[in-house]
């Protein structure tokens, strides 16, 4: 039997904290507008059913406990982190003067969809959340364990749905409000700090006590 009294509130939990994922998709809604970010999500969404995929399959168990596998996705996902952070950090220097306004921009959906599902895919707590916490909700047979874990990994998915649409809503909100353009250069180098921060945070981070 799946335990969902405590797979619930854990998966809530996991989701609404501020990681780089939901980070990005408060950005992509201040900048790109509720279209973009819906877009992105759904980028993000896409990575998480591959590593659901994964754990189903029985991979997903064998990465999170292969020191070597953890550290090569861990630096991959710092060195994307990075780039997005030091990308934002060069918008915010290029921003046009701070008197001039700044409209909410539109660019292709591609690079957002990307961004997204590379965040998410390199993220070893992704991998992490759902090789060794989803697994401890499940209950009954083993030769059921697989079936559980993808209605569970659906559940959370529905969850991170749920929570990320808040995120870009607000978002979203603060980018329909014409914000001026010193607004958007300081979100830009929040944003870039932020980001350069996570990842300085996931260099430093021991997966392997995790």
């Amino acid at each position: 039997m799946i335990n969902w009294a405590g797979f619930i509130p854990a998966a809530v939990l996991a989701s609404l904290v501020p990681g780089a994922s939901q980070l990005l998709g408060l950005n992509n809604a201040v900048r790109h507008g509720m279209a973009h970010a819906l877009a992105g999500i759904g980028g993000r969404l896409a990575a998480f059913v591959i590593l659901i995929g994964l754990v189903v399959g029985g991979l997903g168990a064998v990465l999170a406990t292969s020191a070597a596998w953890l550290a090569t996705i861990k630096w991959l996902g710092v060195a994307y982190l990075l780039w997005i952070g030091f990308s934002s950090l060069r918008r915010a220097r290029r921003a046009p003067s701070p008197q001039a306004a700044a409209p909410v921009t539109r660019s292709g959906l591609r690079p957002v969809v990307t961004h997204e599902f590379f965040v998410a895919l390199s993220n070893p707590k992704a991998l992490l959340v759902f090789a060794a916490l989803i697994p401890q909700f499940t209950g009954g047979a083993p030769a059921d364990a697989g079936t559980q874990i993808a209605v569970l990994g659906a559940a959370y998915l529905v969850v991170e749905l749920v929570v990320g649409l808040g995120y870009i809503t607000v978002g979203n909100g603060i980018g329909a409000t014409g914000i001026s353009a010193r607004t958007m250069r300081k979100i830009d180098f929040g944003t870039g700090v932020c980001f350069v921060t996570l990842a300085a945070l996931l260099a430093t981070d021991d997966l392997a006590t995790t």
